[in-house]
């Protein structure tokens, strides 16, 4: 690593202002900065030096997903073998079954259930790095900006949100929708103000509806159909609520259950809260707010009761571990550039997006998920939160010395 240093280091004068590769900084950039730590440090008022900049914030912040991701890989390689076995099928067809016909395809082995998992994950995810790379550095270099290390964390979080059996070039077309017009159209990094990585998603969605929902997405095997929990529920019979589920609340809870890759877990997502809060980049007051709000109006809902929708018949611990709640209450909510940044707005965010989540799962039968939308929602409000969080504020003020 030394002599890269050096290297880099001894190539440097060509990458900078009035050298012949100048246009190329961005990424001669972005690699010392992947490889090193930056060398520019602040000197004056009102900078505070300390240990955290950008890279740390973002390289923590993939840390916190790994709990995701090995559930994501597991669990995807899960619901195929066990999906193989039900139906009598040693190995799938194709590319996928040539390797697995090395490994296996028993649920009940850990090795296999990775291998699986991963022949479906790491083409998405490699897919949604390059084409969302290639974005990237072309507007970086147009631009002249620096490349952050932010797209390394929607690189990452945009799989987590996808089925398995999506197609790679929808994922692809995804990445490419968010980054540009969830993030560069804007300016770039620190400028976006909505999380690109559910800009991502909620292109695809709506573009791609049928590969982005029903029974036959949410499990990698071909021809096998079998519904989310949240789709059990909103179709259940009323008074058959919870029968309706072949699962319990502690399979919820691990995440052995259908669903978007990284999602399902909600201890996953908890492992991956701890490391946020302990290191004090995710938000404590909109992760604590969005819980209250959800917990309270589904309390509600579950009180007041409904002949005619199943929905409300869901009690509020069932709701925090289902879909993608979790996942978006820890990673999505939380970003610090799309969402409410004075810590009364926060509150006030975090309480908007959880009750307006529950509203649309419980109200909507046709949606029974609303993370997504009450997160971009809370997005777009979040400027008009804080402004009308700071006039308050200078309001008081005013009274207070007038």
């Amino acid at each position: 690593m030394k002599h890269i240093s050096k290297l880099l280091d001894k190539i440097a004068p060509k990458f900078e202002k009035g050298g012949p590769l100048e246009r190329w900084y961005p990424l001669y950039e972005a690699t010392d900065s992947f490889l090193f730590a930056s060398g520019r440090v602040t000197k004056t008022a009102p900078h505070v030096r300390d240990a955290v900049d950008m890279k740390r914030i973002m390289i923590t912040v993939v840390i916190a997903l790994i709990p995701c991701v090995f559930m994501a890989i597991w669990n995807t390689g899960f619901q195929g073998n066990s999906a193989l076995q039900a139906m009598g099928i040693d190995v799938p067809a194709g590319w996928r079954g040539f390797i697995l016909s090395f490994v296996g395809c028993n649920p009940d082995s850990l090795f296999s259930n990775l291998v699986h998992g991963s022949l479906y994950f790491l083409p998405v995810y490699l897919v949604t790095m390059i084409v969302g790379g290639i974005c990237e550095f072309f507007f970086n270099v147009i631009r002249r900006h620096e490349i952050s290390e932010a797209f390394l964390v929607t690189g990452l979080l945009y799989p987590l949100t996808l089925p398995p059996t999506i197609p790679l070039w929808q994922a692809a077309a995804g990445i490419t929708f968010g980054i540009i017009f969830g993030k560069e159209v804007f300016g770039g990094v620190g400028r976006n103000f909505m999380n690109p990585a559910l800009v991502s998603r909620a292109f695809v969605f709506f573009a791609y509806p049928a590969q982005m929902s029903g029974d036959l997405v949410w499990t990698a095997v071909d021809g096998f159909t079998k519904a989310t929990p949240l789709g059990s529920l909103s179709a259940a019979a009323p008074g058959q609520v919870l029968q309706s589920l072949d699962i319990t609340w502690s399979q919820a809870f691990l995440g052995t259950i259908p669903g978007s890759m990284g999602e399902t877990s909600t201890l996953a997502c908890l492992l991956g809260a701890a490391i946020l809060l302990a290191t004090g980049i995710g938000s404590w007051r909109i992760m604590g707010s969005m819980l209250l709000g959800a917990v309270g109006i589904s309390l509600v809902f579950w009180l007041v009761g409904s002949p005619a929708n199943p929905m409300f018949a869901v009690p509020p611990h069932w709701h925090l571990v289902l879909g993608g709640f979790a996942f978006g209450l820890v990673f999505m909510a939380t970003d610090p550039v799309s969402a409410a940044s004075t810590h009364t707005g926060q509150w006030i965010y975090g309480l908007f997006i959880g009750m307006l989540a529950i509203v649309i799962r419980v109200l909507n039968p046709a949606f029974p998920e609303g993370v997504m939308l009450s997160i971009l929602l809370g997005n777009i409000l979040a400027p008009l939160i804080d402004y009308f969080v700071i006039q308050a504020n200078i309001k008081r003020r005013r009274l207070r010395h007038g």
